[in-house]
């Protein structure tokens, strides 16, 4: 059996082994890593040699801690980057070019819409109808998005967002509420069978899936790198966030936003951000939360989305698609049905 796992802003972990007894056996771990001094690989490899195939990362990390000689430095990988190679292995984990994957940059749709074309892209991924897809989204209006679990009173000022003009819609995955202005963010989604994360902890999957966005920005001159558990950040401040849905089905819908040219005074008088939650981001100002991509680059909203496309294309051979009319259809559908109705978009009041 093998197994990988490319260490988010590190190095490539493999492992190969078999099950023999309920055991795991014959345990080899290579990689492009550093590790010194040179006899701890075999000594790695020792201590995952006939622990029990039911093993979880946790257990499996310890043993590699154990393990490892007073001194040992690992450099671009972690014990725990082991044990998340291992549990892939054991998974039958899929890799990123496993998958003939589709680039899709869309029209714009009305921002409920844009819940209902998330749902049902991840459906038809999981249902073998479409392939593995990132999509990129364009707003139409502005649009306030509230997490799945987010009371809509706690977390929108309702007379200010009908002020300004800004829809308010709930997606299906967790999270935190997201400001949507037609050319201010930068939205993609990536919908992809589960194989791809398996062995991973939600933690793990989250960074997994971002890297590619993170070597495009620092490919455009931003130290951008990702803060647990779902930022995309740099030294001068927040660039993103993200969000992660496991439909039923085997699909995995993984979204994020990133801000491009923040309107931060209008944001704060349209969402509640609560001093506890600033706190916790060590900022006063939730106007100086976000920091744009414009300031970091200078360049256009378009040329930065190129290059994130660019990137994508590169590292996973992707090819460009679109939105069917069918998938369109089955949206308009949803949105009659569940993303405009009150159920749903106050479903926690």
């Amino acid at each position: 059996m093998h197994g990988e796992y490319k260490v988010p802003g590190g190095k490539l972990v493999v492992v190969d082994l078999d099950q023999v007894d309920g055991r795991i056996a014959n345990f080899r771990l290579a990689g492009d890593f550093f590790l010194e001094p040179d006899d701890a690989l075999p000594l790695i490899n020792a201590a995952i040699e006939g622990l029990p195939v039911e093993s979880d990362a946790t257990t499996i990390a310890a043993a590699v801690k154990a393990a490892l000689p007073e001194g040992a430095q690992l450099l671009g990988f972690s014990p725990e980057a082991v044990a998340v190679a291992v549990r892939r292995s054991l998974a039958k984990a899929t890799g990123w070019r496993d998958y003939d994957w589709q680039v899709i940059h869309s029209k714009a749709v009305p921002p409920v819409e844009q819940m209902a074309l998330d749902e049902v892209l991840a459906i038809e991924v999981g249902e073998g109808r479409r392939q593995p897809t990132m999509r990129i989204w364009e707003w139409e209006s502005p649009a306030v998005v509230i997490g799945s679990f987010q009371s809509l009173k706690n977390e929108v000022d309702l007379e200010n967002a009908e002020k300004y003009g800004f829809d308010v819609v709930r997606r299906i995955s967790g999270g935190g509420a997201m400001f949507m202005e037609a050319g201010s963010v930068i939205t993609y989604s990536i919908y992809v069978p589960a194989a791809l994360v398996s062995g991973m902890t939600f933690a793990d999957s989250y960074a997994f899936l971002d890297e590619w966005v993170i070597i495009a920005l620092k490919s455009l001159g931003i130290d951008a790198h990702y803060a647990p558990l779902n930022d995309i950040t740099s030294p001068t401040g927040k660039i993103g966030g993200a969000a992660q849905k496991r439909l039923g089905n085997g699909a995995v819908v993984h979204h994020v936003t990133m801000s491009y040219d923040m309107d931060g005074e209008k944001m704060v008088e349209v969402l509640r951000i609560g001093r506890e939650k600033m706190s916790d981001k060590g900022t006063k100002s939730a106007a100086k939360r976000v920091d744009p991509l414009r300031s970091q680059t200078g360049l256009s909203r378009a040329e930065i989305i190129d290059k994130m496309i660019a990137t994508f294309t590169g590292l996973y051979g992707a090819t460009p698609g679109d939105i069917t009319d069918d998938e369109y259809a089955k949206a308009e559908e949803l949105v009659r049905t569940k993303f405009s109705t009150p159920e749903w978009i106050a479903r926690v009041p």
